[in-house]
């Protein structure tokens, strides 16, 4: 079995990605926390952010209109402790993705200093209409009427 790539310029409602990318990037000149976008199904999207240290009540994430927000914001417990070496950034940030309309958030969670946010587009339902195929009248003749408008 091979795996397929999305190829779409849409890649599954985003804005193209160079865009997505570009926009999220300005968001966070620093390019904190870092993230990966990857493709979960055929209609599915995962954002992993990479947020160690944060706790479930130090995040939030919002869709506001076409952008989904997360931001974080930890609480100062360095009271009281020397620090040789801080490595692990305490800071609080704020990441944006640009989302293309019809892209729902399905579900998120915290694992392992992970914070992700499950994304999927919706399949639009299938409708099959039937277009009848009329004969052509011929040269001169009277064209059959229907509801007062020509067949």
């Amino acid at each position: 079995m091979t795996t397929r790539v999305f190829t779409s310029p849409l890649f599954l409602g985003f804005d193209h990605l160079e865009q997505m990318l570009e926009r999220a990037s300005k968001t966070s000149s620093e390019g904190y926390p870092p993230y990966n976008i990857e493709q979960t199904g055929p209609t599915g999207l995962r954002i992993s952010l990479a947020v160690a240290g944060f706790t479930m009540d130090d995040l939030q994430i919002t869709q506001e209109d076409n952008q989904l927000v997360i931001r974080g914001r930890q609480t100062d417990d360095s009271q009281g402790r020397v620090f040789l070496h801080r490595g692990i950034a305490a800071r609080q940030f704020q990441r944006a993705f640009v989302m293309a309309e019809g892209i729902e958030v399905t579900g998120a969670w915290l694992d392992n200093g992970l914070l992700h946010i499950d994304l999927a587009r919706p399949q639009p339902e299938t409708r099959v209409k039937t277009i009848s195929i009329g004969k052509r009248a011929a040269p001169g003749a009277a064209v059959p009427m229907v509801d007062g408008s020509a067949e």
